[in-house]
């Protein structure tokens, strides 16, 4: 059996046709360091029987999946910001404690409680900030987006109204 025999008896299914055309564009596009331009996103589309609608309704989805990505790696940098100011302000607190406990006795005793029970409360803040899954990080992120989403509302009905005074 010659190489094009076996080449045209092959038969793959749609998920898997995906994952080979994703790879060879991904390999071209290495190769190349080039970007596709939608009409040729159109072209190879029409090449595979696929409709301009249905292009139409992939790349919106895509647009809606990507903006929930950046959004959701915005919410993971507040986030991680947060902690940080968190984790200062417990260090500084603990310091200035260990400090007047230090130079009241000698030594270092009812400080340590409080470091401890700060550090349960940081170590709870540390748990909850790098759980990325799960039913609290989505009621979280929702809460974030929703207020994120109120605070761009208010900014561009402000942004409109200091537009208006100035005309």
């Amino acid at each position: 059996m010659t190489d094009f025999e076996t080449q045209n008896n092959r038969f793959y299914s749609q998920d898997d046709i995906q994952r080979i055309l994703q790879l060879a564009i991904a390999r071209q596009a290495d190769d190349q360091d080039k970007e596709f331009s939608y009409e040729q996103i159109l072209e190879i589309a029409q090449e595979l029987d696929i409709s301009p609608e249905t292009v139409n309704l992939a790349e919106k989805d895509w647009r809606s999946q990507n903006r929930e990505i950046q959004q959701r790696q915005a919410f993971n940098t507040y986030r991680l910001t947060r902690f940080k100011k968190r984790l200062g302000n417990y260090s500084i607190v603990n310091a200035f404690f260990i400090s007047v406990d230090f130079l009241g006795g000698g030594t270092i005793s009812w400080s340590l409680y409080l470091l401890l029970f700060c550090g349960l409360a940081v170590g709870l803040d540390v748990w909850n900030i790098f759980l990325t899954k799960g039913e609290e990080y989505e009621m979280a992120f929702q809460r974030w987006n929703r207020k994120h989403q109120i605070k761009q509302t208010i900014n561009t009905f402000v942004n409109k109204w200091f537009k208006a005074l100035q005309v």
